[in-house]
């Protein structure tokens, strides 16, 4: 006898989703989360995150995307909550730069819909931002603002809807794989599943088998704050969400949702942190510097002193792809995390692959540059 077919630990970004869509499939699913879905600790903290079909990089993530933004607008008709704010997205650089190149190669690729904006177009259509003269912008008119506390809140909720048990306040000590299942210990107490899916993001290391634990390292997260001139000219109806890359400058944000305070936050900046649960959440002043000088070149319509900022824990991999698979052939256990930095706005569909491959309904292919195994020597 088992305690459920399916555990899910962690219910942040991946694991409320992968929950979700686990309750969807079977009555038998259990979440374990070490504090409280959506709490101020987790890297789902710091109220939205982007969301995007153009990017750089890899055009296999397209299919999830394409997935995710289907199942974003599942989620908000299911608990009626308003989670994607779709407003559009910016891709700033040099014309004919590496990042420029680098984004219009990938939307290429996977045929996502775009523009291509000139430079007196993106200063006539987005005045906001203070241009260098040769700066265009690639716009996805799918692009939004997700609100993460939303998100995660009701896909627990949509999840305990749907039967699912959820343990809250149980940080897990151990997972033991043995030829009946998995066996999960929390606080004095026991747990059998039949499969487990370990999605507790930085938290994640010490679930993890060695070869593993030796391809990833968390990594602090800062996020920071500033309040508007004129704030009427940063609401989603008029700054989209941005991305902004040059050889000496980064840095992406989102538009006032809050109507009072706009998120512009240094790309790219995630330094190594041994614990987790000790994160440092003040900026050092060297990021605090860093931070104003940039939101004092890009925006000048922004008071360029920070109103607001925190920080947060995940988890990254060695090739800053993420684990979504077992974590070995045949293996009950089932790695959903590592998704450095970058997973949310496929929050949703990697929840979807997830449950399902951890539950035996389906398997998906052409995922080989994300499963665990990649990371085994021979």
């Amino acid at each position: 006898m088992t305690d459920g077919k399916l555990a899910v630990i962690g219910l942040g970004s991946i694991g409320s989703m992968a929950l979700w869509q686990a309750s969807r499939l079977s009555d038998s699913v259990v979440g374990f989360e070490a504090a409280t879905p959506a709490h101020g600790r987790s890297a789902v903290g710091g109220d939205t995150r982007l969301f995007r079909m153009i990017y750089r990089g890899n055009p296999d993530f397209y299919p999830i995307l394409q997935r995710s933004q289907r199942l974003w607008a599942e989620l908000e008709a299911e608990t009626g909550q308003d989670i994607l704010t779709r407003c559009g997205g910016l891709s700033i650089g040099t014309a004919n730069g590496p990042y420029i190149n680098a984004v219009l190669e990938t939307t290429k690729a996977t045929g996502a819909e775009h523009q291509l904006l000139s430079h007196q177009e993106l200063a006539e259509r987005y005045p906001q931002h203070n241009l260098r003269p040769d700066d265009v912008a690639v716009y996805d008119p799918n692009a939004g603002a997700l609100r993460t506390d939303r998100a995660v809140t009701a896909a627990v909720a949509a999840a305990e809807a749907n039967g699912a048990t959820v343990h809250r306040n149980t940080p897990v000590d151990s997972i033991t794989e043995t030829n009946d299942g998995v066996i999960v210990t929390a606080g004095g107490k026991s747990w059998t599943f039949e499969n487990v899916i370990v999605a507790s993001g930085g938290w994640s290391r010490r679930l993890m088998p060695d070869y593993l634990e030796n391809a990833t390292e968390t990594k602090r997260i800062f996020l920071s704050w500033f309040v508007a001139n004129d704030a009427s000219q940063f609401t989603p109806e008029k700054f989209p969400i941005f991305i902004r890359i040059y050889e000496d400058r980064s840095m992406y944000g989102a538009p006032a949702v809050d109507g009072v305070t706009v998120k512009a936050t240094l790309d790219g900046r995630g330094k190594p942190t041994p614990d987790p649960d000790a994160v440092p959440r003040d900026l050092t002043a060297a990021e605090i510097e860093e931070t104003t000088d940039t939101v004092s070149e890009f925006f000048p319509g922004l008071i360029p002193n920070i109103v607001r900022t925190d920080a947060f824990p995940d988890l990254y991999t060695k090739d800053s792809q993420p684990l979504l698979g077992p974590i070995s052939d045949g293996s009950r256990i089932y790695c959903a995390t590592g998704f450095s930095g970058a997973g949310f706005k496929n929050a949703t569909g990697f929840g979807y692959i997830a449950a399902r491959e951890a539950l035996g309904k389906q398997t998906f292919d052409g995922l080989g540059f994300i499963r665990p195994e990649r990371f085994k020597t021979s």
